[in-house]
């Protein structure tokens, strides 16, 4: 009785060690990728235009600035921000906190370079608003600017699309700059 116990046990390891090894082949298949996966994932991962926004990495102080109508004093604020990688180092995600216009203010952003279209693109939320800005730009590598154009729900008038267009500077190390225009009243920027 013990030993057919133990040719029965005896079988079903080697049977099992034989499913195993069978399956360790079809893994090994598996991971002998064909040449358009190979280029998709080549496509997907971050590369130097992705490296190029590491200036924009870290911890900074905010000043905001806003001018409401041309030839009015701004309104100022401060706040704070910390851009860190995220997805692989494939979008910066920017976490800015502060006041606008003596409200507490939260606002999320993320900025990346898309592969396939060519260019950088970024979203921006924040609890000023209901709607989702969308952007997309270039990075001049020379001059450390990063330009960009794009739309966003303007809750002050009611438009859908209003146009706008941004540039970030890197001044140094530790400092960047933000300065964003869009039409005022008079259709002007």
């Amino acid at each position: 009785m013990k030993i057919s116990r133990i040719v029965v046990v005896s079988l079903v390891v080697l049977v099992a060690g034989g499913l195993q090894a069978a399956d360790k082949k079809s893994d090994a298949k598996d991971m002998e990728m064909d040449p358009a996966m190979q280029a998709a994932l080549k496509k997907g991962a971050p590369g130097e235009h992705h490296k190029a926004l590491e200036p924009f990495v870290g911890r900074f102080t905010t000043t905001s600035r806003m001018w409401m109508k041309p030839g009015e004093a701004p309104q100022e604020s401060t706040g704070s921000a910390e851009h860190t990688w995220v997805l692989g180092g494939r979008f910066l995600n920017m976490d800015v906190r502060g006041d606008m216009g003596g409200q507490p203010f939260e606002g999320l952003g993320y900025l990346g370079y898309d592969n396939i279209r060519g260019e950088y693109t970024a979203v921006w939320l924040d609890n000023m608003n209901t709607g989702i800005t969308r952007a997309s730009g270039q990075f001049d590598p020379v001059t450390k600017k990063y330009t960009e154009s794009g739309t966003f729900s303007c809750p002050m008038t009611g438009e859908k699309d209003m146009p706008f267009r941004g540039e970030w500077n890197v001044i140094d190390n530790d400092t960047l700059s933000y300065t964003m225009y869009n039409p005022g009243p008079d259709g002007r920027k």
